[in-house]
């Protein structure tokens, strides 16, 4: 018997993820029903951190994409600092519309989580930890929003709680804020494990 080589079983779970990313966007657009613009998930589709934010801000809802705008920009050079590849990312909302509510939002929330499959989700304020804490997700513990560093949130997936990126843009202190609990990151990934 030949043993199938790693990359070949990669690619697989690849090509299985990608489908149905592309398949839960177009239930999402379904949803929207043509009256309202979905708001859907970006990077790649097996990433290993999963960043999550509660609501599209204006800019997302236009281009119909999470972390479009000024937020993604801040995240991208907050990344390159901590030499943390953006290429191991998928970022999200909460919310999939702009005047989405949580029922509807959070069976869709719960795909993306199953689809991806991170070592490490990234909340994004109190409401972003509140909504994932209202997760049926298997074997999770609550995240604490006031907990500092990493916290285990499944046996496999941690939890990073920080302030609101889309509240930390405009004054000095909240970007300091958001940047000391968002850098646990780096060290979390110089860590990790090549596959």
């Amino acid at each position: 018997m030949c043993a199938v080589p790693t990359d070949e079983i990669y690619e697989k779970y690849l090509q299985k993820a990608i489908l149905e990313i592309n398949e839960l966007g177009d239930e999402i657009a379904r949803t929207a029903g043509g009256a309202r613009v979905p708001v859907l998930g970006s990077g790649h589709p097996l990433a290993d951190v999963f960043l999550l934010k509660p609501a599209p801000q204006p800019a997302e809802v236009q281009e119909g994409v999470a972390f479009y705008g000024r937020a993604g920009q801040a995240i991208l050079k907050s990344l390159q600092r901590l030499r943390v590849d953006p290429m191991a990312i998928y970022g999200t909302n909460c919310l999939k519309f702009a005047d989405g509510d949580e029922e509807e939002s959070r069976p869709f929330l719960l795909r993306e989580l199953h689809i991806v499959g991170p070592k490490l989700v990234v909340a994004m304020g109190e409401r972003a930890v509140a909504f994932l804490n209202t997760l049926a997700f298997p074997l999770a513990d609550a995240v604490d929003p006031e907990g500092s560093g990493l916290q285990r949130w499944t046996p496999t997936i941690q939890a990073l709680a920080v302030p609101d990126i889309d509240e930390s843009l405009d004054e000095q202190p909240a970007k300091t804020r958001f940047w000391n609990a968002f850098k646990a990151l780096g060290p979390w990934w110089a860590e990790l494990p090549p596959y």
